[in-house]
C-alpha cells in the first residue's frame, strides 16, 4: 500500500536489513502464516502497515474489517511476543468521535463511531493486551506515491480525475482531517523506531484542514481550476458516521525531537512532482 513502500524504502535508507511482505505472501488473519513468517527471520521489529480501510462498507460487512483490523493485529502481536520483538502498527484518527473540536492528542479518550473506527481500536488493544513493547502510531488521511499503482489511488487521484471528467466536485466543507504525506509519515515512524519510542503517538499531516479547503490546496498546485462546491454532512450522506473533526496533534512526537511534518502544500507539491515523473516513465 501507499504506506508500505515508503515505510520499506526508510528503513532501507537508514541501513536496516528489511523483509517487506505483500498479501499474497503472508495473510495476516492466519495466525499459524504469522507465526511461522515472523519466527522465521527473528526479526527486532515488525513494522504493520496492513489495514482494511473501506469506511463505508465495513457497515455491511463488519467481520471483514474487525478480522484484518482486529484480530490480525492480535495474530501479528502474539508472534511478536514470541520473538521479542517490537510491533509499529498504524492506526487512525477515527477512533475519536470528533467532538473536541481541536487537534486530538494522546491522553484524549477513544469513541469510535462506526464498524470500521471500532475495529481499528481494537487492533489496538489487542496490540497493547499481548505486548508491553509496542508502538502505535495514529495517522491521518495518508496519501503518497504508491497510490498511483493501486487500486483505490487516494483523496488527490480522486480529485484530479474528477476534475479531468469536468463535473461539478462536491467535497464537504464541515469535516476536518490533517492529510498525511506516506513519505514523511514513514520517514518519521524509522526516526520514532531509532529513538526507542513505544505507546500511543500521532503524527498526523500537522495542519487541520476540511477536505473542501484540502481539494481546493490540490487543485491550486495542479494550477486548475475545476468547478468546486462546498457541501456538508447533511447533504453528502454516506453509510459510515465520520468524526467532524479528527485532526491529530504532533505536539509530543515533536517535543521529543522528531522532525516535524512538512507543510501541506509543499507535501501535495512533492506528491505532483513524483505523479508527472512517474507517468513519464510508463
Amino acid at each position: 500500500g501507499q504506506l508500505g513502500i515508503e515505510l520499506r524504502r526508510e528503513f532501507d535508507s537508514a541501513g536496516w536489513q528489511v523483509s517487506a511482505w505483500d498479501r499474497k505472501d503472508v495473510d495476516i488473519t492466519d495466525s499459524s502464516a504469522v507465526e511461522s513468517a515472523i519466527g522465521s527471520l527473528a526479526p527486532d521489529v515488525v513494522v504493520n502497515s496492513a489495514a482494511y480501510n473501506m469506511v463505508d462498507v465495513a457497515e455491511t460487512e463488519p467481520q471483514a474489517a474487525f478480522l484484518v483490523n482486529g484480530l490480525a493485529v492480535r495474530n501479528i502481536a502474539v508472534a511478536c511476543r514470541q520473538a521479542d520483538a517490537l510491533l509499529v502498527h498504524f492506526s487512525t484518527d477515527y477512533v475519536f468521535d470528533g467532538t473536541a473540536n481541536r487537534p486530538y492528542t494522546e491522553s484524549d479518550a477513544p469513541h469510535p463511531l462506526g464498524a470500521y473506527a471500532v475495529s481499528k481500536l481494537a487492533g489496538e488493544y489487542y496490540a497493547r493486551a499481548y505486548l508491553d513493547r509496542v508502538l502505535i502510531v495514529r495517522t491521518s488521511g495518508v496519501f503518497g506515491p504508491g497510490g498511483l499503482s493501486t487500486a483505490r489511488g487516494n483523496f488527490i487521484e480522486l480529485m484530479l480525475r474528477l476534475a479531468r471528467e469536468n463535473r461539478i466536485i462536491r467535497v464537504v466543507e464541515d469535516h476536518v482531517a490533517s492529510p498525511t504525506y506516506a513519505p514523511a509519515l514513514a520517514n518519521r515512524t524509522v526516526a520514532m523506531v531509532e529513538r526507542g519510542l513505544t505507546g500511543i503517538v500521532h503524527c498526523g499531516g500537522g495542519r487541520p484542514l476540511s477536505w473542501h479547503e484540502y481539494a481546493s490546496m490540490i487543485f491550486k498546485e495542479a494550477g486548475l481550476n475545476p468547478k468546486l462546491h462546498a457541501t456538508n454532512e447533511v447533504e453528502f450522506r454516506t453509510a459510515a458516521r465520520r468524526p467532524r473533526y479528527s485532526a491529530l496533534s504532533n505536539a509530543y512526537i515533536e517535543s521529543l525531537g522528531i522532525p516535524p511534518m512538512p507543510p501541506l502544500e509543499t507535501a501535495i507539491r512533492s506528491y505532483l512532482q513524483l505523479r508527472e515523473r512517474f507517468q513519464s516513465a510508463g
